[in-house]
Order: structure tokens, then C-alpha cells, then sequence
């Protein structure tokens, strides 16, 4: 049991490391927008087939485009008090809640009294509508077209996407398959799948930390009290808890130095909210850790003190993300004076961790959370 136990935390570990790699049969680990198309799956931001794949080179239509737009936001929930009609959307549509919040965020514009949700969205438009998520800077023009001059069809491009492409290139959000050799913008084109999952996720990048007005209006960083990490930074909505960190665990089960071995996987779970000092909530109180005893020594009468070195390797946040969270920690008693001269002369000490015990750990690497919604940036 212990070593199949083991066996789960490495593969857990590797899945972790890798953003789950090979999340579908028909994206390798080295496809140009693997990394993207597996965080957008874990995040349930895009889905694949019924038969398991996920299809990369097939087009997205106009109202799937904005369902993902919404779900990358975060902002199914939303509520739209004063919905836009369509000629060609009914409120029984699938994705008719979805197109509406595109509306109230300024995503999409309704000069038109249709919205041709079936059409393919082309590279354009789910361009335009990524950037269109964004407080930027006004351009001119001409500097958006200084921005695109390297592009060889930039005179066939349509003249309202102009702007929003020019934004979206001074932003590293020009998306372009790599066998284009980044020569060409493609406009018209419809977007393929791998190109839309690349485009979201800049676009989720850039809107955590430059929101437009609405979508920064319910982006509100989530507070409440909790243990104060004093050297946490805060940029936008990311919260970054840097490496060195001390903070508490409580492990979930009896530990011995007298019966446990190197290898054996601990259970945890974060006893109280980690909190910057502003009280942003960096990590939410029960998240869930794993980890393995490093180190284990048995107290021997005269020969040494009992050993017990954690290696922390993950978290399970209470929204289902598994995230790395490498930290490591040794259980110790508290002696006072007294006995520290006795245990440094005698030695022998037995060490006994049980469940309601608070440990330290201190964090090997720095961890990156968006604090709108708690999930862990890797």
C-alpha cells in the first residue's frame, strides 16, 4: 500500500509539473499550443469530443467563441439585467446567457440586429474580442500600423480590426500558427481551436492584470482573515507568495519517528487562510497538501534525537486545481531550557506528530495565485 501510495504521488507530481500533458490523444506534449489548450481543459474553460480528442485544427463558431470567453473570465455567474435582442438567438439557445455577458462586458458590440452564432469566429473577431476584454492604452492608427508593418497581408486586413490588432500586437496577443512563419495575420481566416485556446489564454494573462471596466468591477480580489504573509506582493489581481516563506500546515494523520520510514506519503491540509497584508486570501483555508517524510530517525537513548523531515509536493485547492506547492519542514518539539541541555547531552528524544499539531513549513519555490478566484498559476 505504501509503495502504490508513493507510485500516485510521483505520477500526480510529473501531471502537476507538466500542466497535465497529454490531456488528448491528438496533442502532443510539444504542439505548438499544448500548454494552453491543457490549462484551458483543466480549468473547464474548453472541452473536448465525445471520442476524447480535442480536434486542434477545426474551427470554432461565433457563439462557442464566447462561451469560452466568458468561462476564461470567470464570469458564468454574472447577472444582465437588460439583455440585447437578436433576430437570430432565442433565450432557449445554448449559448445565449453567454453571448449576453459578452455584451455587458464590452466584448462584442450589437450594431447588428443578428449575431450569426453558427458562423465560424474568424481570427479577427476572436482577436478583437480578447482585446476588447483589456484596459489599454488609445493608439493611433498609424502606430498600429507601424506595430503590424512586418505583416505580409497587412493591406488585406479588414479596417476595424486595424486598432484592435495593433493592441493586440504591442501586447503579445497576435496569436499566428508557427508553420506561418508569424509573416502573416490571416484576418479573415476562421480560428481553429488550438489558435482560440492560445488566444484565451493571453487574454486571461493580460485581463488579470489590466481589466476593462466591467470585468473589473466583479474581478474583485477576495479577502479574509487569516495567517499574514508579510513578504507577499500583490500586482493586479495576482498575489505572488515568494520562496522562502514560512506558514502552517496541520497533517491529517499520527506521525512517529520511531515507526515511520523515509518514503512515507503525510496527508495535510492548510489550517487558516494565507492572507498578504492587505488580507487578499492567497490560500484558502482546507486546501488539501501532500507530501513525503524526507527524513525519518528513531530517538536512540545516548546515539540521537528522533528525526522528522517533511517534503510537502502538492496542493489540492477547494476548487479541484492540483498545483505544486514544494515546501519542506522538521517536526520538533518544544523545550525549554531545561531540556534542551538534557536532550543535547542525553539524547533519545521520541518524536509523536498527531493530527491537531501545527507544523511550519518553509516554501522551496514561489507560488503565483490569482486572487479573484484562487486558482494557482503555473
Amino acid at each position: 500500500m505504501k509503495n502504490m501510495l508513493k507510485v500516485m504521488l510521483a505520477s500526480l507530481m510529473v501531471m502537476a509539473a507538466t500542466g497535465c500533458a497529454f490531456a488528448f490523444p491528438d496533442v502532443s506534449n510539444d504542439y505548438w499550443a499544448a500548454k494552453q489548450i491543457n490549462e484551458l481543459n483543466a480549468k473547464g474553460v474548453i472541452v473536448g469530443y465525445p471520442d476524447g480528442t480535442f480536434q486542434p485544427d477545426e474551427n470554432v463558431t461565433r457563439a462557442e467563441f464566447a462561451s469560452m470567453a466568458i468561462k476564461a473570465l470567470g464570469q458564468e455567474d454574472i447577472q444582465v439585467a437588460q439583455p440585447v435582442s437578436f433576430t437570430d438567438i432565442t433565450t432557449d439557445f445554448w449559448a445565449y446567457d453567454a453571448i449576453q455577458k459578452a455584451l455587458y462586458f464590452d466584448l462584442i458590440s450589437s450594431e447588428s440586429n443578428t449575431f450569426r452564432p453558427e458562423d465560424s469566429v474568424s481570427r479577427a473577431e476572436s482577436i478583437t474580442m480578447a482585446v476588447n476584454a483589456l484596459t489599454t492604452q488609445e493608439i493611433s492608427e498609424y502606430k498600429a500600423l507601424t506595430a503590424l508593418q512586418d505583416y505580409e497581408d497587412l493591406k488585406d486586413i479588414p479596417q476595424e480590426f486595424v486598432i484592435p490588432a495593433g493592441k493586440a500586437k504591442i501586447l503579445n496577443m497576435l496569436v499566428t500558427i508557427p508553420a506561418s512563419g508569424d509573416k502573416k495575420l490571416e484576418a479573415k481566416r476562421p480560428a481553429t481551436r488550438a489558435e482560440v485556446a492560445a488566444i484565451l489564454y493571453r487574454m486571461i494573462e493580460e485581463a488579470r492584470l489590466n481589466p476593462n471596466a466591467k470585468l473589473a468591477e466583479v474581478m474583485r480580489k477576495k479577502t479574509g482573515e487569516g495567517y499574514v504573509i508579510e513578504g507577499a506582493t500583490v500586482q493586479g489581481s495576482i498575489g505572488t507568495i515568494p520562496a522562502g516563506s514560512i506558514v502552517p500546515i496541520q497533517i491529517t494523520q499520527a506521525i512517529s519517528s520511531q515507526k515511520n520510514e523515509p518514503g512515507d506519503i503525510y496527508l495535510a491540509t492548510v489550517p487558516t487562510n494565507y492572507t498578504t497584508k492587505e488580507k487578499y486570501i492567497l490560500i484558502y483555508e482546507k486546501s488539501n497538501l501532500k507530501g513525503q517524510l524526507l527524513d525519518v530517525k528513531k530517538g536512540q537513548w545516548f546515539i540521537r534525537n528522533g528525526v522528522l523531515v517533511l517534503d510537502n509536493a502538492l496542493i489540492v485547492t477547494p476548487n479541484d486545481q492540483t498545483a505544486t506547492f514544494s515546501a519542506s519542514g522538521e517536526i520538533k518539539k518544544d523545550r525549554n531550557w531545561f531540556m534542551k541541555i538534557v536532550r543535547a547531552i542525553l539524547k533519545g528524544e521520541k518524536l509523536e506528530n498527531t493530527p491537531d499539531n501545527i507544523v511550519n513549513v518553509k516554501l522551496l519555490k514561489p507560488i503565483k495565485v490569482d486572487l479573484t478566484n484562487g486558482w494557482i498559476i503555473e
